[in-house]
Protein backbone atom coordinates (compact mmCIF):
# COMPACT_ATOMS: atom_id res chain seq x y z
CA UNK A 1 0.00 0.00 0.00
CA UNK A 2 2.94 2.50 0.86
CA UNK A 3 4.00 2.13 -2.69
CA UNK A 4 0.82 2.82 -4.63
CA UNK A 5 0.40 6.01 -2.16
CA UNK A 6 4.09 6.65 -3.81
CA UNK A 7 2.79 6.02 -7.16
CA UNK A 8 -0.21 7.91 -7.21
CA UNK A 9 1.13 10.99 -5.43
CA UNK A 10 3.42 11.14 -8.35
CA UNK A 11 0.79 10.56 -10.92
CA UNK A 12 -2.21 12.24 -9.86
CA UNK A 13 -0.64 14.98 -7.85
CA UNK A 14 2.76 15.55 -9.53
CA UNK A 15 4.50 15.07 -5.97
CA UNK A 16 7.98 13.43 -6.77
CA UNK A 17 9.15 12.42 -2.95
CA UNK A 18 6.78 11.75 -0.17
CA UNK A 19 8.81 10.41 2.79
CA UNK A 20 7.51 7.11 4.26
CA UNK A 21 6.39 8.44 7.45
CA UNK A 22 4.05 10.55 5.42
CA UNK A 23 3.17 7.54 3.39
CA UNK A 24 2.45 5.65 6.69
CA UNK A 25 0.00 8.44 8.01
CA UNK A 26 -1.96 8.38 4.55
CA UNK A 27 -2.72 4.37 4.79
CA UNK A 28 -3.55 4.38 8.50
CA UNK A 29 -6.03 7.82 8.00
CA UNK A 30 -7.06 5.38 4.86
CA UNK A 31 -7.30 2.29 7.28
CA UNK A 32 -9.30 4.54 9.56
CA UNK A 33 -12.26 6.00 6.93
CA UNK A 34 -12.51 2.56 5.46
CA UNK A 35 -13.04 0.81 8.90
CA UNK A 36 -15.60 3.46 9.84
CA UNK A 37 -17.50 3.02 6.64
CA UNK A 38 -17.90 -0.89 7.09
CA UNK A 39 -19.07 -0.29 10.63
CA UNK A 40 -21.76 2.16 9.33
CA UNK A 41 -23.02 -0.08 6.63
CA UNK A 42 -23.01 -3.31 9.17
CA UNK A 43 -24.84 -0.92 11.40
CA UNK A 44 -27.42 0.11 8.84
CA UNK A 45 -27.27 -3.76 7.81
CA UNK A 46 -28.01 -4.94 11.82
CA UNK A 47 -30.79 -2.31 11.90
CA UNK A 48 -33.00 -3.61 8.84
CA UNK A 49 -32.42 -7.12 10.19
CA UNK A 50 -33.50 -6.09 13.72
CA UNK A 51 -36.61 -4.59 11.97
CA UNK A 52 -37.35 -7.72 10.17
CA UNK A 53 -36.54 -9.92 13.57
CA UNK A 54 -34.19 -11.36 11.78
CA UNK A 55 -31.65 -10.02 14.28
CA UNK A 56 -33.13 -12.73 17.16
CA UNK A 57 -35.46 -10.31 18.37
CA UNK A 58 -38.25 -10.57 17.00
CA UNK A 59 -38.59 -7.35 15.48
CA UNK A 60 -39.85 -3.64 16.12
CA UNK A 61 -42.89 -4.33 15.83
CA UNK A 62 -43.91 -7.67 16.65
CA UNK A 63 -43.71 -6.96 20.16
CA UNK A 64 -41.58 -10.16 21.27
CA UNK A 65 -38.62 -10.50 23.03
CA UNK A 66 -36.65 -12.77 21.37
CA UNK A 67 -36.99 -15.13 18.56
CA UNK A 68 -35.19 -17.66 17.47
CA UNK A 69 -32.74 -17.29 14.82
CA UNK A 70 -33.42 -17.98 11.38
CA UNK A 71 -30.59 -18.02 8.59
CA UNK A 72 -30.58 -14.96 6.68
CA UNK A 73 -28.43 -13.56 3.50
CA UNK A 74 -27.66 -9.90 3.02
CA UNK A 75 -27.32 -9.05 -0.70
CA UNK A 76 -24.40 -6.44 -0.84
CA UNK A 77 -23.31 -4.36 -4.13
CA UNK A 78 -19.69 -5.83 -5.24
CA UNK A 79 -17.83 -3.01 -5.82
CA UNK A 80 -16.26 -2.14 -2.33
CA UNK A 81 -16.75 -5.35 -0.79
CA UNK A 82 -15.15 -7.29 -3.56
CA UNK A 83 -12.64 -4.46 -4.81
CA UNK A 84 -11.46 -3.46 -1.52
CA UNK A 85 -10.50 -6.70 0.91
CA UNK A 86 -9.99 -5.19 4.35
CA UNK A 87 -14.06 -3.33 3.91
CA UNK A 88 -15.03 -6.93 3.86
CA UNK A 89 -13.30 -7.97 6.06
CA UNK A 90 -14.20 -5.05 8.69
CA UNK A 91 -17.88 -5.27 7.63
CA UNK A 92 -18.20 -9.05 8.47
CA UNK A 93 -16.19 -8.21 11.65
CA UNK A 94 -18.39 -5.80 12.71
CA UNK A 95 -22.02 -7.20 12.08
CA UNK A 96 -20.78 -10.13 13.91
CA UNK A 97 -19.89 -8.00 17.09
CA UNK A 98 -22.77 -5.68 16.92
CA UNK A 99 -25.33 -8.87 16.25
CA UNK A 100 -22.87 -11.29 18.52
CA UNK A 101 -22.18 -14.80 18.60
CA UNK A 102 -25.46 -16.47 19.11
CA UNK A 103 -26.84 -14.71 15.74
CA UNK A 104 -24.24 -13.92 13.62
CA UNK A 105 -23.77 -17.09 12.30
CA UNK A 106 -27.25 -16.99 10.92
CA UNK A 107 -26.48 -13.75 8.69
CA UNK A 108 -24.44 -14.52 5.70
CA UNK A 109 -23.32 -11.52 3.42
CA UNK A 110 -23.46 -12.67 -0.15
CA UNK A 111 -22.39 -10.14 -3.16
CA UNK A 112 -25.16 -9.12 -5.68
CA UNK A 113 -23.65 -10.04 -9.31
CA UNK A 114 -25.85 -7.16 -10.20
CA UNK A 115 -26.39 -5.36 -7.52
CA UNK A 116 -28.69 -1.92 -8.78
CA UNK A 117 -30.82 -4.31 -11.00
CA UNK A 118 -31.75 -6.58 -8.60
CA UNK A 119 -32.01 -4.39 -6.03
CA UNK A 120 -34.11 -2.64 -7.14
CA UNK A 121 -36.53 -5.76 -8.10
CA UNK A 122 -36.68 -6.59 -4.38
CA UNK A 123 -37.27 -3.14 -3.02
CA UNK A 124 -40.13 -3.36 -5.84
CA UNK A 125 -41.60 -6.60 -4.25
CA UNK A 126 -41.22 -5.70 -0.92
CA UNK A 127 -42.73 -2.36 -1.18
CA UNK A 128 -45.65 -4.15 -3.21
CA UNK A 129 -46.51 -6.94 -0.90
CA UNK A 130 -46.61 -4.23 1.85
CA UNK A 131 -49.43 -2.31 0.66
Amino acid sequence: MLVSILIISAGSYQISRVPLKVRRLVARVCDIVTRRAARLAAAGIVGMLKKTGRDGSGGVESGRTRGKPRRTVVAVEGGLYIGYTMFKQYLNEAVGEILGDEVSPYVLLKVSEDGSGIGAALLAAVYSSNR
